[in-house]
C-alpha cells in the first residue's frame, strides 16, 4: 500500500495536511465473448480514499482508465441489488462495501457472482434467477370478491414474515449456494425466501400452491443447510431459517 501523499485536487502541494488517499490495486476478472472464450484477470491501480466504496472504485476505473469495463449498478445505495458481485471471494454489494474493510494493502479481487452464465465482465444472465422467482408466485393470492376496505392484519401476523420482506433480489444468496452452483434447476434461496413471504402472510390464500411447487425435486429439499446464503445476504435476512420454516410447513401443513 502506498504512503498517503500531500494532495489537493490530485496534486501534491506543500502546506496542506495529509490526505487519506491510498493507491489500491483492483484485480478484476474480465470476460468478453467477442474477444476470447477465456476469462482473464486484469489489474488496475487507482488513488482513492479507503472510506469510499468498491462501487466508487469501479466507477473511477471505468470513467478514467477503461471504458469497456462492464458491470451493473443503479441506485448505488443498497436497495436495487444490481451490483452484487464476488469481492475477495465473498458475495457482496459493491455499493455497500467500503474499501477500508477489505484489506486494501493487498490486491482486491472482483469477479462475477457464481452459478449464472457470465455475459461480460461482472454481468451475469439473471433470467434463470428471475424465472425461479416468478415460478413461486410472489404476489398476494386471494379468493372471493374484491374487498371494499383494506385487508386488516395484526402486528403479530405481520411480524411472522417481516424478515423475508427485506429481499432486494440481488441474487447474493442464491449465487453463494453450492447446490445452485452444481444444479441451476434448484429454485435457490431467494425464490424460497420470496415464497416464504407470502406463505406465512395471513391475508394470502395461495400457500398450499406454493408449498406444492417447493415440494418438487428442485425445491426446498435440495437445501443442505450450509448457511452460505444467510452469510451472503446484504440485508441480514435469516435465509436458512426461512427455508427451514418452509420445510416444516410442508411436513405439518401448518403456516
Amino acid at each position: 500500500m502506498a504512503t498517503p501523499t500531500l494532495e489537493k485536487n490530485g496534486t501534491a502541494e506543500a502546506g496542506f495536511a495529509d490526505t487519506p488517499y491510498i493507491t489500491a490495486t483492483f484485480r478484476i476478472r474480465r470476460f468478453n465473448p467477442e474477444v476470447s472464450d477465456e476469462a482473464q484477470w486484469q489489474d488496475f491501480q487507482i488513488s482513492i480514499d479507503p472510506k469510499e466504496r468498491v462501487l466508487d472504485a469501479l466507477h473511477k476505473i471505468k470513467w478514467e482508465l477503461d471504458g469497456t469495463l462492464t458491470f451493473r449498478r443503479s441506485c448505488a445505495h443498497g436497495i436495487c441489488g444490481s451490483d452484487a458481485m464476488r469481492i475477495n471471494g465473498k458475495n457482496r454489494l459493491a455499493c455497500k462495501t467500503l474499501i477500508k474493510d477489505i484489506n486494501p494493502e493487498k490486491p482486491i479481487l472482483i469477479e462475477a457472482i457464481k452459478g449464472l452464465t457470465v455475459l461480460k465482465d461482472l454481468v451475469v444472465d439473471m433470467d434463470p434467477f428471475f424465472q425461479a422467482y416468478r415460478d413461486v408466485m410472489p404476489f398476494l393470492i386471494t379468493k372471493g370478491n374484491e374487498p371494499t376496505r383494506e385487508r386488516l392484519q395484526s402486528p403479530e401476523d405481520r411480524e411472522r414474515f417481516d424478515d423475508t420482506t427485506k429481499c432486494i433480489l440481488c441474487a447474493a444468496c442464491t449465487s453463494s449456494c453450492p447446490v445452485f452452483w452444481n444444479d441451476g434447476q434448484y429454485f435457490g434461496p431467494a425464490a424460497i425466501v420470496n415464497a416464504h413471504r407470502f406463505i406465512f402472510d395471513s391475508r394470502d390464500e395461495g400457500g398450499e400452491q406454493r408449498l406444492e411447487i417447493l415440494n418438487d425435486r428442485d425445491g426446498v429439499w435440495r437445501c443442505r443447510t450450509t448457511f452460505n446464503c444467510t452469510d451472503a445476504c446484504p440485508r441480514g435476512i435469516e435465509v436458512t431459517k426461512a427455508i427451514q420454516e418452509v420445510k416444516r410447513a410442508l411436513i405439518t401443513r401448518r403456516f
